[in-house]
């Protein structure tokens, strides 16, 4: 199965028109949180993306509440919001989980805190693949003063959930990077969009 995977739009309606025309090329789409920016511009966003046809997953940021979100993508036949929940398509698992997981400095962000995260993440299927805003802790979550920014608890998740692929995004210096924990592959996706095959 092909998969077409972003992060971390923050409203560049440039670029969801690009994603767009490159999501015949997959067989799902993932769009791993960050539509807006501090909870403005959605609505726009998620309309540019919306004549994607393919199957669709899409997860809160904390730029945007999981509230809003389902408000935005209502209209949007082919997508699925999701957040502490799963989905099969494609003959495979989806488990989705938004927001800066551990709470992050700023007031205006949808976060969850490493306990809420824990029990929440329980609730994914094992074998899997997570769609999470942030990623685990040590890997591909580190800021540019070099710290690691990312989730215990989705960490100690991935020991549990025999998840083949972990997609995560929030920790913009980290666009780009790879790393395995355990047998999953971990990817944090950006704005520029990952094709990546997931083994059937």
């Amino acid at each position: 199965m092909r998969l077409l995977a972003f992060s971390d739009l923050h409203t560049d309606l440039e670029q969801a028109g690009q994603l767009t025309g490159r999501a015949g090329e997959a067989d799902v789409v993932i769009g791993a949180g960050d539509f807006a920016s501090v909870h403005r511009g959605l609505a726009p966003t998620i309309e540019a993306l919306s004549a994607i046809e393919a199957p669709t997953v899409l997860i809160p940021g904390n730029n945007e509440t999981e509230e809003a979100l389902r408000a935005a993508a209502a209209g949007w036949s082919s997508a699925t919001v999701l957040h502490g929940e799963s989905v099969e398509l494609a003959g495979h698992s989806f488990f989705g989980l938004g927001g800066g997981i551990p709470i992050t400095p700023w007031e205006w962000s949808f976060d969850l805190d490493e306990e809420e995260a824990a029990q929440v993440l329980e609730r994914c299927p094992q074998g899997a693949t997570m769609v999470i805003h942030s990623p685990p802790r040590g890997h591909c979550d580190r800021s540019g003063a070099g710290d690691h920014l990312g989730s215990e608890a989705v960490l100690g998740a991935l020991g549990q959930k025999s998840a083949p692929l972990l997609l995560c995004g929030h920790i913009h210096e980290s666009w780009g990077c790879e790393s395995t924990v355990g047998a999953t592959r971990v990817v944090n996706l950006g704005p520029q969009g990952r094709l990546l095959e997931v083994p059937e």
